[in-house]
């Protein structure tokens, strides 16, 4: 990524309107080109360990625009760029690698974000069954290197079901696991930041692979390694 595609993003959210966003159309375009090659370099990269049958740049960029009807918040762009690299790019309907571009808040994520009730229910009886084969993932080392903290949301008391004193009652309370790898303003703009991301998404695609397995694969036995 350039400053300039930085620079353009600090400039929306101090301008955040329909006509600076008209006067500085050209802008966007540039910027949103040099976001395009990011995500084709990334997209080359991830095709090495990941099969993305189909799935083009245009598929996996989210639009800046806003879905403002049903929010008190009125501004009409987004002020980042963001793009879902997975199978089908943001259309998938599977956890998928989430990357994130905004000035000072840049990162790279993957995990349980929003589930269903039912996904939520295979997680926790997955955990009581075989803890190990997520503990396994998101305990070793270099997993716990890159995504050091986990993001989002736990229940208070433990899970109906779920006795106070389970020893995974920490995992058993999550409501979302999401793991983040933040990148500096540097980091973005150097030229070796889409083999970065490549590393990220490679680090964390067997926890990708054990909620997907979960949630989508219908397969009655437990995730194994």
């Amino acid at each position: 990524m350039t400053q300039s595609t930085l620079h353009f993003l600090i400039d929306l959210a101090e301008n955040n309107n329909r006509d600076w966003f008209a006067e500085n159309r050209k802008r966007y375009e540039t910027s949103k080109k040099d976001l395009e090659q990011l995500v084709a370099a990334v997209l080359k990269g991830v095709s090495e360990f990941e099969s993305l049958p189909n799935t083009e740049v245009k598929d996996c960029i989210f639009r800046i625009n806003r879905d403002i009807r049903f929010s008190k918040d009125k501004s009409p762009y987004k002020q980042w760029f963001s793009a879902a690299i997975g199978p089908g790019g943001r259309h998938s309907g599977r956890t998928d690698f989430y990357l994130h571009i905004q000035p000072g808040e840049s990162f790279l994520g993957a995990g349980m974000w929003a589930p269903t009730p039912k996904h939520l229910a295979k997680f926790r009886q997955e955990i009581d069954f075989n803890p190990q084969s997520l503990k396994s993932i998101i305990e070793a080392p270099e997993f716990r290197d890159y995504f050091p903290e986990i993001w989002g949301e736990s229940l208070q008391r433990s899970p109906k079901g779920y006795p106070d004193d389970h020893p995974d009652i920490a995992l058993l309370k999550r409501k979302q696991l999401f793991f983040m790898h933040k990148y500096s303003d540097a980091e973005v703009t150097s030229p070796g930041f889409a083999t970065e991301v490549v590393k990220g998404c490679r680090l964390i695609k067997p926890y990708c692979e054990f909620l997907n397995y979960l949630f989508f694969d219908e397969q009655e036995e437990t995730f194994e390694l």
